[in-house]
């Protein structure tokens, strides 16, 4: 039997990664909350400070929201990465993740998101108020459970309704300003709710082999082309139409709807574009999905800029 040296092993287990300093186990758990993520979280719950407070918010208040706002979406997306260890070591997009690299454990990964949890819900009961902390405690919960756990792997809905997690932050926000709910932050969960499933499924027409190498039943790899397009467009004239309701529901100026009818029309024009090349004859990478991915990221932050200058001008 051949004994292989430790350097042999590790040419032979390219994917095996171990740490060697503190500072990059640190960067290992850091990634485990997908940062990026986080600050499109973000995006929608500052603004939305802004709006409950009907101008500047209290900064303690504010400072509170988004630090314990972000340990809860770290805790969220640390657990399901967790969870999703095994299919991220398949897919192009997610084989450098820290678990997929075996740079952090499975347990130090659940350890560690379980304590954001705790942390930022309990942070948020201390400085805000019992409802933002529910609020907070229930996205992480319905993002692992419910998407991660059972939706993703089972249905080609699973980003439609697991996307709920995705719009608490908007709910939390306002809790944290007013401790109750209105239409106001309903109209804004509604447009990320509707926005969340073409800016997705774009991305996953791009990335379709990967899905598909994982098992994952995105609605790209089990649907038509033409089909994830045109429900695409469905849900991003949702998206503008809900985006317009909030106007006569918050009483914004007459800024907000401005912004939010120009925002629509580029997003839409940019979603209708898919179609058009498809209907040329275009197929997979040559449709350009992305490009309405990055539209899509653009508009919400936008929308959002908007909604949080609004009321500033009242």
């Amino acid at each position: 039997m051949t004994v292989l040296t430790n350097r042999q092993a590790t040419a032979r287990s390219p994917q095996v990664e171990a740490p060697r300093s503190i500072g990059m186990i640190v960067k290992a758990y850091i990634a485990l909350t997908k940062p990026r993520i986080i600050e499109l979280l973000l995006i929608t719950t500052l603004p939305v400070m802004f709006l409950a407070a009907g101008g500047l918010p209290p900064l303690w208040t504010s400072v509170a929201v988004m630090v314990f706002g972000t340990l809860s979406a770290g805790s969220a997306n640390a657990l399901n990465c967790y969870v999703d260890r095994d299919i991220d070591q398949k897919m192009r997009r997610t084989r450098r993740r820290p678990l997929a690299r075996h740079q952090v454990s499975p347990r130090g990964a659940l350890i560690f998101g379980i304590v954001l949890g705790i942390l930022s819900t309990a942070g948020l009961w201390v400085t805000t108020n019992g409802l933002a902390a529910l609020l907070s405690l229930g996205a992480i919960l319905f993002y692992v459970l419910v998407y991660s756990m059972i939706l993703k792997r089972r249905t080609a809905q699973n980003i439609v309704w697991g996307g709920i997690a995705g719009c608490m932050p908007v709910m939390i926000g306002w809790a944290g300003i007013t401790d109750r709910l209105d239409w106001a932050p309903l109209v804004l969960f509604g447009v990320v709710f509707f926005w969340t499933p073409p800016h997705t499924w774009t991305l996953a027409m791009r990335y379709k082999e990967d899905y598909a190498a994982a098992k994952v039943p995105m609605l790209p790899v089990v649907a038509t082309e033409r089909r994830v397009i045109m429900e695409s467009i469905a849900y991003t004239w949702a998206t503008v139409l809900c985006s317009l309701a909030l106007w006569p529901v918050a009483g914004t100026t007459l800024f907000y709807p401005v912004v939010a009818a120009v925002l629509g029309v580029m997003c839409l024009w940019e979603v209708h574009r898919l179609l058009g090349r498809l209907n040329a004859g275009k197929t997979g990478v040559d449709l350009r999905p992305m490009r309405f991915f990055h539209w899509s990221n653009a508009y919400l932050a936008l929308l959002f800029l908007a909604v949080a200058i609004d009321p500033l001008l009242a």
